[in-house]
């Protein structure tokens, strides 16, 4: 599963976790402390905005601040409302609406005139180590209601004309790479122009939805019909340098039993409008007060093709944190017998052990195992055999207590395991020669445990199968997830991919194992596959891939079609199939990312399952 983070994410409603001036920061509240704060008469909101993303009045008080009431949040820890200048000024780089923080529910309504004096804050969603942008504030407010009724001040309509296509500008390096300071240009830079609305009344409309309804009751759109669309409806992400700068979050500012359940490709038809929000879940947030109508595309799973007599079929599917309690069995059994057509090979990741995340020192895995293979056999599909390795527990990441793994799925009537004993947890398989040909020291094995490069993450877990008398090795992969990573939306830009680094030393350990049995047997059929964690044409891949040790099978696909999860709008690579040069060099070869997961609000996992069918 892959969040920034790598971990569960917490309840929407969760505390407000930090705020931010330009002030001193106290470590233990992660707020500012102001010392003795200028005072400010009568300014309007687009002075306090400004037109950078820190308000000049950041730490000021401010009085008498006039606007119309746009919105009202009453639920979660950022209780308070939105508030709008009617009356604009001539400068596109100032906001004309700012969120007053009450703490408690707010005692006005929409369309409310209001006067309201407090102190300007810059609130940091996440606080200020997630590195995201900062949300200007009035807090502490002293509130008056001038007159009720009063017309909303008119949505800014938010268009594929209105954003711009660059994304960000490159931060000061003065600053760390922060964009805070730098005046915002929203004509040339997408995220200066979300910035230059931060706070207002705004409006989308016949928007597609590029990532599906999830269970904290948001979905993602884009403005921009045709920007790296593919075939189903999603936004492929496919380059660093090419951000899909069309994408909005849309979250109910109202009741969330309305709220459309929506697939990727569905559009909200007709308007969807509120006031544009800043969180630490995605960044810049239309908070509606009204939703478009949904209107489905009718986006079906999609079902593979059966491999061949004469074909091997290997599949890679991250079944989510997969448990004996878990109620997704029979669907998972299903996916892999009808949609996947029951490959002969499946490496499984994210199989947690017999109590799930029961923190007790359980490590086996037999239960959860078992009761999948008997889930495939009732679906119709073989009865498959299984090898894997229990880790040392809590020693491989993931939920604490779940001792997540990889697993060996396979058909024992289309392909053999060659076992070799002694692969525990912690013992090194080798290559070594047997008859003039690579073989594995252990099978299964796991690729140098006691690395510091698999601290907290999951050790490759390596075996030796055998198809139509063709030895085939196969290497299952869990890389380190993203977490710790910047948004895409940080007020660093570009954003630190820190997570990379532990990465890039576990691809590199790979592809040295991987080296090691081309060096004995240079036409060996290798297969390294798995939640890799990140992109086709990243750092990572290219170290996986090495001096052409391995190939990405992904990339025999069109560009619109490469993608195995969908995240913030993004349609992106996580999981990958790589194969050794003489499957490659073959041709004989289909890949094939089976979309049954990522694009629909019901998946039973966050991954789309990969397959690869070729002739060794």
């Amino acid at each position: 599963m892959y969040v920034p983070g790598g971990i569960p994410l917490p309840s929407k409603s969760s505390a407000r976790l930090a705020a931010l001036t330009v002030a001193a920061v106290c470590s233990a509240a992660s707020t500012v402390v102001l010392t003795s704060p200028a005072h400010a008469d009568s300014v309007r909101i687009h002075d306090i905005q400004g037109t950078t993303r820190i308000s000049p009045y950041a730490g000021q008080q401010v009085t008498d601040v006039t606007g119309i009431v746009t919105g009202v949040r009453t639920y979660g820890s950022s209780k308070g409302f939105w508030m709008q200048d009617p009356n604009p000024d001539a400068d596109p780089a100032t906001s004309e609406g700012v969120f007053v923080f009450t703490s408690s529910t707010p005692k006005v309504a929409s369309g409310d005139a209001v006067t309201v004096s407090g102190t300007v804050s810059e609130y940091v969603p996440g606080g200020t180590s997630s590195g995201n942008q900062t949300v200007t504030e009035i807090t502490k407010p002293t509130i008056t209601v001038v007159s009720g009724g009063n017309a909303v001040p008119a949505a800014t309509v938010v268009s594929a004309r209105s954003v711009p296509g660059a994304y960000a500008p490159a931060g000061d390096a003065a600053a760390n790479g922060s964009v805070n300071a730098l005046p915002l240009r929203p004509s040339r830079y997408a995220l200066d122009y979300y910035e230059s609305l931060e706070g207002m009344n705004v409006q989308v409309a016949d928007a597609r939805v590029v990532t599906a309804t999830d269970p904290y009751t948001e979905l993602w759109v884009t403005v921009k019909p045709y920007e790296n669309r593919d075939r189903r409806g999603g936004t492929v992400y496919g380059s660093y340098d090419s951000q899909n700068t069309g994408r909005l979050q849309i979250q109910s500012l109202g009741s969330t039993a309305a709220f459309p359940v929506a697939n990727v490709g569905d559009t909200l038809a007709g308007t969807t409008t509120g006031p544009l929000d800043y969180n630490q879940f995605g960044g810049y947030t239309l908070v509606a007060n009204q939703i478009g109508t949904l209107k489905s595309a009718g986006l079906e799973r999609e079902t593979t093709e059966k491999q061949k007599r004469g074909e091997l079929a290997v599949a890679t599917y991250n079944v989510e944190n997969l448990d004996p309690a878990d109620a997704t069995f029979e669907e998972h059994a299903a996916a892999i017998v009808h949609n996947l057509q029951s490959p002969d090979i499946v490496s499984l990741e994210e199989i947690q052990d017999d109590n799930g995340a029961t923190n007790d020192g359980t490590v086996a895995a037999d239960r959860t195992v078992t009761k999948l293979i008997d889930a495939i056999v009732a679906a119709g599909g073989p009865k498959y055999a299984y090898r894997s390795i229990d880790p040392v527990n809590n020693a491989d990441g993931g939920e604490p207590g779940g001792n997540i793994r990889q697993v060996f799925l396979f058909n024992p009537e289309r392909v053999s395991f060659t076992d070799r004993a002694g692969g525990d947890a912690t013992t090194a398989v080798g290559v070594t020669r047997d008859h003039g040909k690579a073989a594995l020291t252990l099978s299964p094995g796991r690729i140098d445990p006691a690395n510091a490069a698999w601290t907290s993450s999951r050790k490759p877990l390596a075996g030796e199968f055998v198809f139509r008398g063709r030895t085939v090795f196969v290497i299952a992969n869990h890389f380190n997830s993203k977490g710790g990573d910047q948004g895409l939306t940080a007020q660093y830009q570009p954003p630190a991919r820190s997570s990379e680094t532990q990465r890039h030393q576990q691809e590199a350990l790979v592809n040295g194992f991987v080296k090691d049995i081309l060096d004995i047997q240079k036409n060996a059929d290798v297969i390294a596959l798995g939640d890799i964690n990140d992109f086709e044409f990243s750092d990572t891949a290219k170290i996986l891939e090495g001096d052409g040790e391995l190939w990405s099978a992904i990339k025999s696909l069109p560009e619109s079609e490469r993608y195995t999860y969908d995240y913030q709008g993004n349609s992106q690579v996580l999981d990958q199939i790589l194969v050794s040069p003489s499957i490659r060099r073959g041709c004989d070869f289909e890949y094939d990312s089976v979309h049954i997961n990522s694009e629909f609000h019901d998946q039973i996992s966050d991954h789309d399952p990969q397959v690869l069918r070729f002739q060794p």
